[in-house]
């Protein structure tokens, strides 16, 4: 209906328009205004100027000429003046049917009416029945505020009387003396476990005691008479228990680690009476320290003693020195029950090693029987064991059972231990005052490095002075041991020492087992010092075995003395020491460079005319002057003829010459097979100088020998060991 009315009135507008148009036409300007006049009257235009009526006519035309309907009618060709009218008609039809509709639907009208009218009272009446439910509600809502906040108020005053009865409670508590702790304090032994809990049920008595005194607490004057009654009684059971654990200490034959241990067990004792009677206290402590320390150095004197008395009977002296010589007196080594070695480390090592370092300390007595005697180091590996072992226990105790810690454990420690550190300083300090034993000083040295990281691991640092003090004694004797023996060394007069021969002198020998004991035990833990000072003593050794070497008439001899020397001292060293060692390393070069020369020096009787010409005829052709080669004929055919005929002879007497030499067979096969190794390759060069052009033609090449006839001749000659 709505298109339909929309349709009507734009047809009602184009045929109103089209027909003020024709009118213009047909009686010009008047009729023109006086249809203008009357579309004025009809309301549809309101203008006061003719250009903005025109103006708003076209715009008005043009936009009902946009209308779909409008183009459609205008397509049809329709009139729209009887298309307007026909609209009207049809808009009419459609008024009188709904109106015909509308009366027929009146009564269902008129009950839905009715319907809506009931609805809107039962809607009323339900907002007036929620209105008061949200009333209630809002008194409710306050009601219940007001419930939360006399809870709030409830539990708070609740908490505040809880809070008050538990410290009331515990001030209670702690004021009140329960008769089970009177009856335990006063008579139960304080060995049994219920003397034990009453004791610390008193002692935080006494401690709330004070507390509420330092309050203010009136009750406390209540329970403290008997309470400090308490407290005297158990101070005097505790006392006299004590110094009797520690009177038992001093009994002759006791093994005073048992009742120490035992002690642990009460060490809540010596705590009560550190919060309760502080005199007691120090009057306990101090003569624990009193007798502990005359019971320790008692034990490390009579031990020390007895433990000496087990040493080898002869020692080193200030002239068991490297470079004294060696006379028969010395020669004749006493047996090894009564005597250590000097230079020899052996198996004296051992001692550091981890099984013997921390094994059972040596029992004097059971030696004594066995007739067994011990160096040195042994000895000291022993009593200082000991001393570490019990240092540690004793430390240990004391930070437990004194509750002592940092300085004050270090100090009360030194209160105890003092005595017998400083008598075993001065023992030490005594005997190294006329040691000459550096393998046992050195040995020493690395036991207490050993012994100060086993104290580091249990955690106990009261020994560490003591350890600086003993390396204090240790190494500047060590030192002037080192010192003593380079001197020994750089003062020896090869003339002095009788007759000499080729073989290894008995000062070398000295040194290689010397050096390879300290180089040895030195690996374990490098220190530099010690590298320093065998540096010294094998610049001297080198410089000593020069001079001897010195005495010998021919070279040839020097070489001899030389070689064996170095190879023993070289064969020593690495028996201990590391190949890549500056000693090994050191001794290796010398060997090699004497041995290169020896065997050019062994070559030269038999071979030294031909080795002469290959070197000579060599430095011709590397100058280009080969051509002067041709005068040699003579000495060359001289050459061929006199290697042919003694080369075997020659070559069998340098083997048996160079086996009689040395002392080590490997080291002579060596030079052996070096010499020959080397005259085989001169014989190679004395070949290729003769294909030379110049001596191609000599007669007498016809007689050299086959290189490898001769490696297969020379093959034979080689020793085998």
């Amino acid at each position: 209906m709505a298109a339909a009315a929309t349709m009507a009135a734009a047809a009602r507008e184009l045929v109103l328009r089209a027909g003020t148009s024709d009118m213009e036409e047909e009686e010009g300007p008047l009729a023109g205004g006086a249809g203008l006049q009357e579309s004025l009257q009809l309301g549809e235009l309101d203008i006061t100027s003719d250009e903005f009526i025109l103006d708003e006519v076209d715009v008005h035309i043009q936009a009902n000429l946009e209308d779909e309907l409008v183009k459609e009618a205008l397509k049809t060709g329709v009139d729209l003046r009887h298309y307007s009218k026909q609209v009207e008609l049809e808009l009419q039809q459609i008024e009188q049917k709904s109106i015909r509709d509308y009366i027929q639907e009146s009564e269902n009208i008129a009950s839905l009416h009715n319907q809506i009218t009931a609805c809107d009272a039962v809607l009323e009446r339900m907002e007036q029945m929620l209105g008061a439910f949200q009333s209630d509600l809002s008194s409710i809502s306050s009601e219940i505020r007001t419930l939360q906040e006399q809870s709030g108020a409830m539990n708070i005053r609740l908490r505040n009387r809880q809070a008050v009865r538990g410290k009331l409670g515990e001030l209670v508590d702690g004021l009140v003396v329960p008769s089970a702790l009177v009856t335990a304090i006063l008579e139960a032994p304080v060995t049994e476990p219920r003397f034990l809990e009453q004791l610390q049920e008193l002692d935080a008595k006494a401690a709330a005691v004070r507390e509420q005194e330092a309050r203010g607490t009136a009750a406390c004057a209540d329970v403290r008479g008997v309470l400090d009654r308490l407290r005297v009684k158990a101070v005097m059971k505790i006392r006299e228990f004590i110094l009797q654990k520690i009177y038992s200490f001093r009994k002759p034959m006791t093994n005073y680690q048992i009742p120490q241990t035992a002690l642990l067990k009460y060490r809540f004792f010596y705590q009560f009476l550190l919060g309760n009677e502080r005199a007691t206290a120090k009057e306990i402590r101090d003569e624990y320290v009193e007798t502990l320390s005359k019971i320790y150095l008692s034990y490390y004197r009579s031990y020390l003693g007895r433990l000496m008395k087990v040493q080898y009977e002869e020692v080193a002296e200030k002239d068991d020195l490297m470079g004294v010589e060696d006379t028969a007196k010395k020669d004749i080594l006493p047996s090894l029950r009564s005597r250590n070695t000097i230079f020899t480390l052996g198996t004296r090592g051992s001692v550091i090693s981890p099984t013997e370092l921390e094994a059972p300390i040596l029992v004097p007595h059971t030696a004594q029987r066995g007739e067994q005697r011990y160096p040195f180091e042994a000895l000291f590996r022993s009593q200082h064991y000991a001393l570490l072992d019990n240092s540690c226990r004793e430390y240990l105790f004391i930070c437990e059972f004194f509750v002592v810690s940092g300085p004050a454990a270090h100090d009360l420690f030194h209160a105890v231990m003092g005595r017998t550190l400083s008598m075993t300083l001065k023992h030490l300090e005594s005997y190294l005052a006329d040691c000459y034993d550096a393998i046992a000083v050195f040995l020493c040295i690395h036991i207490v490095l050993r012994f100060r990281n086993i104290a580091a691991k249990r955690d106990v640092p009261a020994l560490d002075r003591y350890w600086e003090q003993v390396l204090a004694l240790l190494w500047p004797r060590f030192e002037l041991i080192l010192e003593m023996n380079v001197q020994s060394v750089r003062s020896t007069d090869p003339q002095r020492l009788g007759g000499l021969d080729t073989r290894p002198h008995y000062i070398t020998r000295r040194y290689a087992e010397f050096s390879s004991a300290l180089v040895s035990i030195n690996q374990t833990i490098p220190n530099e010092r010690t590298m320093q000072l065998l540096g010294q003593l094998q610049v001297e050794v080198e410089n000593f075995v020069l001079r001897v070497a010195a005495e010998f008439s021919s070279r040839k001899e020097q070489l001899v003395f030389l070689i064996n020397n170095y190879d023993m001292m070289l064969g020593v060293l690495m028996e201990r020491a590391a190949d890549d060692s500056k000693e090994v390393e050191s001794f290796q070069q010398l060997l090699n460079a004497r041995t290169q020369e020896f065997i050019e020096e062994l070559l030269s009787p038999p071979f030294g005319g031909l080795v002469a010409f290959v070197k000579e005829a060599e430095a011709l052709i590397e100058r280009g002057q080969a051509e002067r080669l041709r005068g040699e004929e003579a000495r060359v055919t001289q050459l061929i003829r006199g290697f042919g005929s003694s080369w075997k002879s020659s070559v069998e007497s340098l083997s048996q010459d160079v086996m009689r030499s040395f002392t080590n067979f490997r080291n002579g096969t060596s030079i052996i097979q070096g010499a020959l190794t080397q005259l085989i390759q001169v014989y190679h060069r004395f070949h290729r100088v003769l294909s030379q052009p110049q001596l191609r033609a000599l007669p007498a090449r016809a007689e050299l020998i086959n290189i490898h006839h001769l490696m297969v001749e020379l093959k034979k000659h080689k020793p085998n060991f």
